[in-house]
């Protein structure tokens, strides 16, 4: 096993672990806060802080499913479309997978969902700011995480590149 990570950097597998189960957790936090304000609208988050600092009113919004995307191209209530943090569930679950291989695929793989999520990142953080109005502390906090990920994938593709160029 120390041959096969050779060249990686130290940090990357700790640094991944600890941001996948942060993401792991503000997605299912996100997922609890989306379903209790809808069995209950007078439910109060811990992260509605005030008017313009709520995350409820976020995630409740129709940018809170499918990125306000999905329902133009089917119902409202499809199961495809689904909340945002069902997705992040979904990709924090795939970085803490494919991140115990060492393979130069899922290193792509890797790199390539982590631009998707910095793409959709980018998408929701204007929508907040510039159409809602709002802050949303968990949004923010799943925002950095991605782009640490994108950070960390990015160290892990030229080290599996670099380590691959070496052995020929």
């Amino acid at each position: 096993m120390a041959a096969a990570t050779e060249g990686m950097p130290k940090w990357e597998r700790t640094v991944r672990v600890l941001l996948c189960i942060f993401g792991l957790i503000l997605s299912v936090y996100a997922l609890h806060v989306e379903l209790s304000r809808e069995h209950d609208p007078e439910y109060r988050a811990m992260c509605d802080l005030g008017e313009s600092v709520s995350c409820s009113k976020v995630f409740t919004s129709r940018w809170g499913r499918g990125f306000g995307l999905v329902q133009f191209f089917v119902a409202q209530d499809s199961p495809l479309n689904q909340p945002n943090s069902i997705l992040g569930i979904i990709f924090y679950t795939l970085q803490l997978g494919l991140g115990f291989s060492l393979s130069k695929k899922a290193a792509l793989i890797l790199v390539l969902s982590s631009w998707v999520s910095v793409a959709g990142s980018f998408y929701l953080a204007s929508i907040l700011a510039f159409v809602l109005g709002d802050f949303c502390m968990v949004c923010v906090s799943t925002y950095i995480v991605n782009f640490a990920l994108l950070y960390t994938n990015l160290k892990r593709k030229s080290a599996i590149e670099g380590k691959k160029k070496k052995a020929r």
